[in-house]
């Protein structure tokens, strides 16, 4: 199967790609230019790389020529970051993503799997855990976005059949994700356990998320790529919660080192809790995940330790 995988060299992207060249798909990876080729090493030789930008119409084009699956990791905005700026947030986004779908359609693109978000999409949930049926409220420009792109993809294929999936994940961690980002509490915070820095919580730290390790979060790609699923949209998480607070502890535990917090105010936009209901996954697609959250944090325990020490 011939795959192209937007933003291709990054946290998520890179361990898809692995995956796909193993099972031996042919892949291509968009990025943009200059990109830092470490995440690829493991498939450079054996990948084709595409460097653009999402927003030129001919570099997406390029990209989609020949293929017949494409998964868009590209995201130009945080939660935090879209709500200071919505209107680049929809620009880069929606547009971006409706640009996306319409030379999909001109190339021929049997499928489109798009990476939504498992919590800014639903906004507060009415009960825990959260179904792909629940009421969708985001509270972020950034959650509002990813529902208009999955909107768009519904209106494509029921105009010209485009096949789709979404995947709305929880919080993925593990190698490779990035320690000094503003995303990504698992890699952030043993970053700076490692160098002894202090890890800021916003709020008191009983905000709880749905972390699901990386191995787990690709085996879910890998499954609505290479089959056809029978739904549009699906949770991807661990289908549990764990408090910030929970999670220093743990890492503590697994570091054997004393975290140095300090709690900030709480933001407007930080729902108090998400679990993600993740039977309808396990039912149509078979996947579950397996990586218990105290042995996911060790493992990336160790790459961390290996990479900054």
């Amino acid at each position: 199967m011939n795959c192209v995988v937007f933003g291709g060299a990054g946290f998520l992207g890179s361990h898809l790609v692995d995956a796909l060249v193993v099972r031996g798909h042919r892949v291509r990876v968009f990025d943009i230019p200059n990109i830092e080729k470490e995440n690829l090493a493991k498939s450079i030789g054996r990948i084709e790389i595409v460097q653009g930008n999402f927003q030129n119409v001919k570099d997406v084009s390029l990209a989609l020529e020949g293929m017949d699956v494409a998964v868009n990791f590209v995201c130009s905005t945080l939660p935090d970051s879209s709500n200071k700026n919505p209107a680049y947030d929809v620009e880069s986004n929606v547009i971006g993503n409706i640009v996306l779908l319409e030379k999909a359609l001109e190339t021929g693109l049997g499928k489109m799997v798009f990476v939504s978000s498992g919590g800014a999409v639903y906004g507060v949930p009415e009960k825990i855990p959260v179904s792909e049926d629940h009421r969708t409220e985001p509270l972020c420009s950034y959650g509002i976005t990813k529902l208009a792109v999955e909107k768009y993809l519904r209106l494509f294929k029921y105009l010209h059949g485009l096949d789709y999936t979404v995947l709305r994940l929880g919080n993925p961690y593990g190698e490779r994700q990035r320690t000094k980002g503003a995303q990504g509490a698992v890699a952030v915070f043993l970053g700076k356990i490692f160098n002894d820095s202090t890890i800021e919580i916003w709020g008191d730290g009983s905000v709880s998320r749905d972390f699901m390790y990386i191995e787990d979060t690709v085996d879910a790609f890998v499954r609505v790529v290479e089959e056809k699923a029978p739904s549009n949209v699906y949770n991807i998480g661990s289908g549990k919660s764990c408090s910030i607070n929970r999670l220093l502890e743990l890492m503590a535990q697994v570091t054997g080192r004393k975290p140095r917090i300090e709690y900030r105010p709480s933001r407007k936009f930080d729902i108090p809790e998400i679990a993600l209901d993740i039977r309808r996954a396990e039912k149509e697609l078979g996947w579950k995940p397996r990586m218990s959250l105290e042995e996911g944090i060790s493992k990336t325990w160790e790459w961390i330790a290996t990479m900054l020490g």
